[in-house]
């Protein structure tokens, strides 16, 4: 496939809403509203919505998904899993991407990225189904040459580079793991990018861990979402994106500066 994304100058900011469902359904009841989260979203600046519907419906609803669909004025990432339940959904409301993602029960989070290798014909036919249809059909996957080219093969648009390893040296404040994560995502980057695959990337991104990421000019979208959540508390969300978004933006401008943690 040919190099049809190379070096996007404006980086887009995906915001995920799964947390205001989570506080939502610790009570019961209707309050927070994600939809009304995604509404106060864009009107901060973000450029789409991702919701994950997990199988066991532990945050987001159906009825969530429906809402968003017909509501949105910003595309729709429907995070989920690779089965036949999610793919019947995914083809009822028809979002702008889907987003397959590893899925474990007993996990609090998505944990690593997704066995597109192993993944076989029973992947290969629900990412067709999804384009088939119209859907733009991403996977999220580990920073890896070998999942990078079964994305591809397969037929996936955009791979979403699993940015979770990198936040956890960072919190660990090790500076050669956080080299050496950066540079393995820079070079997944550069080679998702030249196999013709939109790149994006996710999890644990933070004000401070989000600066090198968005440096790394291959790279599109950024889906983040429990840290701003979780600092919209402290400061409000229209507050705790705009603040994300600007970080974003500078650092996009400076794509040749060290790629480091802030």
């Amino acid at each position: 496939m040919g190099n049809a994304h190379a070096s996007s100058s404006f980086l887009r900011l995906g915001v995920n809403i799964d947390h205001v469902a989570t506080i939502r359904n610790a009570r019961g009841g209707r309050h927070p509203d994600p939809l009304r989260a995604a509404h106060l979203s864009v009107e901060a600046g973000a450029d789409g919505i991702t919701a994950h519907l997990r199988e066991d419906r532990r945050h987001i609803s159906d009825s969530d998904i429906a809402r968003l669909k017909a509501e949105l004025t910003r595309p729709l990432n429907l995070e989920m899993a690779a089965t036949e339940e999610m793919l019947a959904i995914a083809l009822r409301h028809v979002p702008n991407a889907c987003c397959l993602v590893p899925e474990r029960r007993e996990e609090r989070t998505t944990e690593g990225g997704l066995d597109v290798i192993r993944g076989g014909e029973p992947l290969k036919k629900i990412v067709q189904s999804l384009r088939d249809a119209g859907i733009r059909v991403s996977l999220f996957i580990e920073a890896d040459a070998r999942a990078i080219e079964a994305s591809a093969k397969i037929g996936a648009d955009i791979v979403e580079l699993h940015t979770g390893q990198y936040c956890e040296r960072a919190l660990e404040d090790d500076a050669k793991g956080i080299a050496k994560e950066v540079e393995r995502l820079r070079t997944a980057a550069v080679l998702a990018d030249q196999a013709g695959l939109e790149v994006h990337a996710g999890h644990g991104l933070t004000y401070n861990t989000v600066a090198a990421v968005a440096r790394m000019p291959q790279i599109v979208e950024l889906n983040i979402g429990h840290f701003l959540i979780g600092e919209a508390i402290f400061g409000g969300l229209h507050s705790a994106i705009r603040h994300m978004r600007t970080l974003m933006d500078q650092s996009r401008a400076e794509p040749k500066r060290p790629m480091a943690a802030q």
